[in-house]
């Protein structure tokens, strides 16, 4: 929802602004029904699908769990808007959507950050940036949330001027335009809330190398740090030892990939460094609690209306 509202109400206020109607909208769902957000809040669609006539843009607006629209009919209506001129766009995970349609070959895209490594895997051959947004000829990608804000203000300003693009920002209390190249996530020193520069340095070698971690006494050394003092430094600011910390962060990511691929497990557990799917599956039911296959079948199941999320 924030990143279909932030996509939206730039433009309503680009209109009102310079009085005059530059751009019009319509809400498209496959059905032309509504369309339940993740926060369960419904949007009324203006047409359906097949009645969308070859817009000057057509932006897909993806949530969590994007995958179960794998088979949507979407896809091939995506392919018939850009046949006929449209340029085509995506919301965060709504990339899947334009790349499952073969809609991304040749051009730059992104993806939200959440996503960034499975959407990887899943399209090696794609050339996938990571970026905020990318506006690439006729195609526009956006890593979500507050970044479509960005990409909109940036479409006005490429259309109508910087002046009343920087006039529509103000008027969200958006206190500077964010160009294509920062970052999604915030710094690491803001995640973490710490701002020991070697702690930090080693975080960062941790989460640059999941595939194939480096060993406790390279991370030492990167940093220039005994073994001993590593080890103070992670059990003062992380309350964990280094091996656990670095453990931790390939677990999550293999999460990130059983919920958002088609991975098999033994792939999954080498991608976060892990020598064999038993050891794997072992360390991952010690974290989580449940065995990978389980958390790989719980992402199967069908939505409940609860969940179910905005297409």
């Amino acid at each position: 929802m924030l990143a279909f509202s932030c996509a939206v109400e730039p433009l309503r206020v680009a209109n009102r602004l310079t009085g005059t109607p530059y751009y019009d909208w319509q809400i498209v769902t496959e059905d032309g029904g509504p369309a339940p957000a993740s926060d369960r809040l419904r949007m009324l669609p203006d047409c359906a699908l097949d009645a969308c006539q070859s817009p000057d843009y057509f932006i897909v607006v993806g949530g969590m769990d994007i995958h179960r629209f794998r088979e949507s009919p979407g896809i091939s209506a995506l392919r018939r808007l850009e046949r006929s001129g449209s340029r085509v766009g995506a919301l965060s995970t709504g990339s899947y959507l334009l790349a499952w349609a073969g809609l991304l070959q040749g051009y730059r895209c992104t993806v939200h950050w959440e996503n960034l490594d499975a959407f990887r895997e899943d399209f090696p051959e794609l050339d996938i940036t990571g970026e905020l947004f990318e506006v690439d000829r006729g195609r526009l990608t956006c890593s979500g949330g507050t970044a479509s804000l960005d990409m909109m203000l940036s479409l006005i300003g490429d259309r109508l001027g910087r002046d009343l693009a920087t006039r529509v920002a103000e008027q969200f209390i958006h206190e500077r335009i964010r160009e294509t190249h920062d970052h999604q996530r915030m710094s690491l020193q803001g995640r973490l809330g710490i701002s020991h520069p070697k702690l930090l340095q080693v975080v960062e070698l941790m989460e640059d190398n999941l595939e194939e971690p480096l060993s406790r006494a390279e991370l030492a050394r990167r940093a220039a740090l005994s073994n001993r003092q590593l080890e103070r430094l992670f059990r003062k600011y992380l309350a964990r030892t280094p091996t656990r910390y670095y453990l931790e962060l390939r677990l999550y990511r293999a999460r990130t990939l059983l919920k958002q691929t088609a991975m098999s497990i033994l792939n999954v557990a080498l991608a976060c460094g892990f020598v064999s799917a038993s050891h794997f599956s072992k360390c991952y039911r010690e974290f989580f609690n449940k065995m990978p296959r389980e958390e790989r079948q719980s992402r199967d199941q069908p939505l409940g209306v609860a969940e179910e999320d905005g297409r």
